[in-house]
């Protein structure tokens, strides 16, 4: 089920709001896109372990973002796909390390430096990094090697690398960072695959994690994250561990040719059991890597996964913004860019235009919306007397 996707740029390897509220006659369009900044803190209910957060309940409007470059383009295209969604806050950066030499997996000087940048602006924004957990990874190399580059890695042959990939990260300030190590190890697309040798594949993870949390300062959340269904291999069977999974992850795309999005839905190991199994691992789920693919411009697809997330409520998700997958940066499919545009700006038919407040505020009457409604506003509504008196005479 593997799109396969890869970099454009010279390092090589593989690339990769919404609150309408009517009070005293203004329409005021807010983007929310909530999520914790630290995912592995949230539990199912959406409370830090420990009981619940003075702040709003962030869960309630998950985090997304857009694959857009996996470079600094993609940084500096954040806000301007920000602008093209009516100014909906994009909360998550997402980009991945190139696969090709192991210089580049521990995270090459100069390669990181935008992302961690902007995450650092603002202390709710996401940083997800997909990392290979193998050199030359999309250069099919066999299962028979796979197999023995696995067992040397649970041995830990290559457990620097991975120190090296953290000091780097605290070093930039980003030590939050959400990691993606072994993508879609379900398929066959990747050399770090799971399929030549699933044990060693997991105890492999186990390695990695436990190299990168030794570094002093880190803070990482690790999202476990196969494609749908069940691929070259059941997903379950690569799974590596309670104790050292924070998320549970999914790639998602309209594949393959004529699936309805129902059956994307009821497959074996597909999107419900997905969010089966992470709630019986008491794991919050992502969507790192979803968008169009085989159906084409298919609107329904678009729908139907927007509905699916916002009722699921992921950490964050982040749509594979380039062809055939996009919606903005694709013209290929203005159909489904037309349904995300429209939901994801949370667009009406109500009227956007703020009406500018008198100089002297009149008395009113403050409105209950409930804490996370305020959160969001930044304070009470407050419904103007003199307004509503105007509206009720003949």
């Amino acid at each position: 089920m593997n799109a396969r996707r890869r970099f454009a740029g010279p390092m090589g390897g593989r690339r990769r709001k919404r609150l309408s509220l009517i009070a005293a006659g203004v329409v005021s369009a807010v983007a929310l896109a909530a999520a914790p900044a630290h995912p592995a803190g949230v539990t199912r209910d959406g409370d830090p372990p420990g009981g619940p957060s003075s702040s709003a309940p962030a869960e309630k409007v998950p985090a997304f973002g857009a694959y857009l470059d996996y470079g600094p383009r993609g940084v500096q295209r954040i806000d301007e796909l920000s602008q093209w969604l009516g100014g909906a806050e994009l909360r998550v950066g997402h980009t991945y390390l190139p696969g090709d030499r192991w210089s580049n997996i521990e995270g090459a000087p100069r390669f990181l430096e935008a992302w961690a940048a902007w995450r650092k602006e603002r202390a709710d924004r996401l940083f997800v990094l997909n990392v290979p957990m193998l050199e030359r990874n999309e250069e099919r190399v066999g299962d028979g090697e796979v197999a023995d580059l696995l067992r040397q890695g649970a041995a830990g042959r290559f457990d620097h690398h991975f120190r090296a990939l953290a000091r780097r990260l605290v070093d930039l300030g980003v030590p939050d960072t959400v990691l993606v190590p072994g993508w879609e190890m379900n398929g066959t697309t990747y050399t770090h695959r799971c399929g030549p040798d699933p044990e060693a594949w997991k105890a492999y993870w186990n390695r990695i994690v436990t190299a990168m949390r030794s570094v002093a300062g880190q803070k990482f959340q690790f999202d476990f994250t196969p494609s749908r269904g069940r691929d070259a291999v059941p997903w379950t069977q690569c799974y590596p561990g309670d104790d050292v999974v924070d998320i549970i992850g999914m790639d998602s795309y309209d594949q393959p040719r004529g699936m309805p999005f129902d059956e994307q839905v009821t497959e074996p190991y597909g999107l419900q059991d997905h969010v089966d199994f992470a709630a019986a691992h008491k794991k919050p789920i992502s969507y790192p890597e979803w968008g169009l693919f085989r159906n084409g411009d298919n609107e329904e697809y678009m729908r139907r996964m927007l509905k699916w997330m916002d009722e699921k409520k992921p950490v964050y998700n982040t749509v594979t913004d380039y062809c055939p997958h996009g919606i903005w940066q694709c013209k290929e499919n203005p159909g489904a860019s037309e349904v995300y545009r429209k939901v994801l700006s949370g667009r009406d038919d109500l009227p956007t235009a703020p009406v500018q407040p008198p100089v002297t505020p009149p008395a009113c009457s403050p409105l209950e919306l409930g804490e996370w409604v305020e959160h969001w506003l930044g304070g009470k509504l407050c419904l103007r007397l003199d307004w509503w008196q105007g509206q009720r005479r003949p």
